[in-house]
């Protein structure tokens, strides 16, 4: 049984994270699957919400580590972060993409759709898919309704540019499941 992650193991920086988080496990109330795809952000970066520093909107994203950051994208989706990176800093990783192994049928409903592979390709049907709302927003991701296990060693990581920003796309900070169908997009 793969460990479960707690606070501390998100201490380290925005890029080490979302490589690290490639194949792991996140649920949410039980439902979830195989983390497949990643962006990181930090506050040193012009893409990132924290780059004007702390607001009533981000300030989930300054710490601790090991917390949600939720935020709506385009006024529709939830989005879901988790932060990392020293109380204070101003550093996450976005869930672009999982594979879904857990509540399919629960995802479908709230999805509307029935092709697995389009349940949670994408922060925003994640997001959809795993019941995300913004009070979960600054929750520990070590409680309930979340549960995050390492990723098992031995697989393969894809890096390449963020997708859908303009500030700073070309920095390399998406990482996928390398052979993953489950991708948003391909690298």
């Amino acid at each position: 049984m793969p460990r479960r992650l707690r606070p501390a193991d998100f201490e380290g920086n925005a890029p080490e994270m979302a490589r690290a988080l490639i194949g792991a496990v996140l649920l949410v109330d039980g439902v979830g699957g195989r983390i497949v795809e990643t962006e990181a952000y930090d506050r040193e970066d012009p893409a990132s919400h924290s780059h004007s520093g702390p607001t009533q909107r981000n300030q989930a994203m300054f710490g601790p580590p090991g917390r949600a950051y939720v935020y709506r994208s385009y006024g529709i989706h939830w989005c879901l972060n988790f932060v990392c990176r020293e109380e204070g800093h101003g550093a996450g990783v976005l869930i672009r993409a999982i594979e879904p192994l857990h509540g399919i049928e629960v995802m479908r409903e709230r999805r509307g759709l029935q092709d697995v592979r389009l349940l949670c390709a994408g922060p925003g049907r994640v997001g959809q898919a795993l019941g995300i709302v913004h009070a979960f927003n600054g929750h520990r991701l070590d409680r309930k309704p979340f549960e995050v296990l390492a990723a098992e060693s031995g697989h393969d990581v894809v890096v390449g540019p963020r997708i859908g920003i303009s500030k700073a796309a070309d920095v390399p900070w998406r990482f996928g499941l390398a052979g993953s169908r489950f991708w948003s997009r391909r690298f």
